[in-house]
């Protein structure tokens, strides 16, 4: 199985501004496929984006 991380390289997203927050708070549920995506990791955040749009 093809994982997303052999597809294309690291997208790492930037805090602009705010408070950091704890490492769990990176995290959400996908409410598409229920898998947990770290938003840091602009490839997560796009692909599961995509699939909620078809």
């Amino acid at each position: 199985m093809t994982k997303l991380s052999d597809l294309v390289p690291l997208i790492p997203g930037q805090l602009h501004g705010g408070v950091l927050i704890r490492e769990e708070g990176h995290f959400y549920n996908c409410p598409n496929c229920g898998q947990k995506v770290d938003q840091r990791d602009l490839r997560q955040v796009f692909w599961h984006e995509e699939g909620t749009s078809l």
